[in-house]
């Protein structure tokens, strides 16, 4: 999905200096929820990383009727954000024809076009490659939570027959991405799908504890970023001169931009049947921060890639704290949080934290930003070793 880039202080996008993550207001705050201790995850198929003690489970069974109920309205308003196949593009639409007899001069021009594109542009590109074909990971993770999760792999369910066509219009994404890369002839290609490798391995922990609350929240923000950040790569392909690169970018931002209308409509409508405990799910998202998908990606060489791909992404405009904060004052708006009314006192106090938050990470970041010192030069193996500066 894209879901995009956690801040400490260049991760992006949970925001610099922040220290929010005190009690936890949420609904599964108050359960007795199990948990899965983690231990030493260094293994040889993963990178060394911290996961999160994980809590699962964490939503009470009635609310699981809450989307048994919600069957019907969702196959009414979800499903009609998915685009047949027939009218869908596909990758080949923006790619060289390896058919054509003028394959190889379609493949020189692609290249002429690019070559004066500097390396920073592409560790982003490439960093967002690599997110976007981590997609088994983001399927395995929406289909951990409880109440609409495909339970046969092909369930009729709307909430599945959504999952996996999702699932299948997303998957475009990284395979246009990753061709276009590799005829670029710019970057490392066997260590980008070592970095692809090690990231499907890692999996990811966005915290959402099987909890469709947790989960739909998430998903609306990631994609929401995602959105920005590959409209950004394309304004930034525009203006490097190659037109090709932007309209890839621009379509893909716009299939995001989909998704998101898709997701933030679900939570609107639990906004509208449990508006308690969907504000008390999304303090709680806040308080956690929204780590993004690809937050464990690792080359086999660079323990901090992460962060150091993210820091990038903060220095060109494509992916930025500010954006953070502005994805959460534009779902607040969408949501008309601040106008909810009969919440519970820990749903008034978890409303008030929520619409207070974005000024609050603004300002965290200009301190951040003020109080940046110069970093080094970064070697990126994407780019066969060649640094970059952060």
């Amino acid at each position: 999905m894209a879901l995009r880039v956690s801040f400490i202080p260049n991760k992006i996008p949970a925001f610099p200096g922040s220290d929010l993550r005190s009690h936890r207001v949420s609904m599964a705050s108050t359960l007795h929820s199990p948990s899965i201790e983690v231990g030493d995850v260094r293994k040889p198929f993963s990178p060394p990383r911290e996961v999160h003690a994980q809590v699962i489970h964490s939503m009470p069974r009635e609310k699981i009727e809450i989307f048994d109920s919600l069957r019907d309205w969702a196959k009414n308003n979800i499903l009609v954000h998915l685009k047949q196949v027939e009218k869908s593009w596909q990758p080949t639409d923006f790619l060289p024809d390896s058919a054509s007899d003028g394959f190889h001069e379609q493949v020189k021009e692609l290249r002429e076009r690019c070559k004066e594109i500097p390396d920073e542009y592409f560790v982003v590109l490439v960093g967002d490659m690599i997110t976007e074909e981590a997609l088994p990971t983001y399927q395995t993770m929406i289909n951990t939570l409880d109440g609409v999760r495909d339970e046969t792999g092909a369930s009729p369910s709307p909430w599945a027959i959504w999952t996996r066509a999702w699932t299948a219009e997303e998957n475009r994404h990284g395979d246009l991405l990753n061709r276009y890369l590799y005829l670029s002839g710019r970057v490392d290609m066997r260590q980008i799908e070592k970095t692809i490798q090690y990231l499907i391995g890692s999996g990811m922990d966005p915290r959402t504890e099987n909890n469709p609350y947790l989960g739909f929240i998430y998903t609306s923000f990631q994609e929401r970023a995602t959105f920005i950040s590959h409209g950004n790569t394309a304004r930034l392909a525009k203006e490097h001169g190659d037109l090709k690169l932007a309209q890839i970018c621009g379509t893909i931002a716009a299939d995001e931009k989909r998704h998101e209308t898709a997701y933030t409509k679900i939570v609107e409508k639990l906004f509208e049947v449990d508006p308690d405990g969907t504000v008390l799910g999304l303090a709680d998202m806040m308080k956690k921060k929204i780590s993004m998908p690809a937050h464990l990606m690792y080359d086999g060489k660079d323990d901090d890639l992460f962060q150091h791909f993210s820091a990038v992404a903060q220095r060109l405009g494509v992916y930025t704290a500010k954006d953070y904060a502005d994805i959460l004052e534009f779902l607040v708006g969408r949501w008309e949080v601040e106008k909810l009314t009969g919440l519970s006192g820990e749903g008034r106090r978890a409303q008030d934290y929520v619409c207070g938050l974005p000024p609050r990470i603004r300002r965290l970041e200009e301190r951040a930003q003020a109080r940046k010192q110069g970093v080094s030069p970064v070697p990126f193996s994407w780019l066969f070793g060649r640094e970059i500066m952060l």
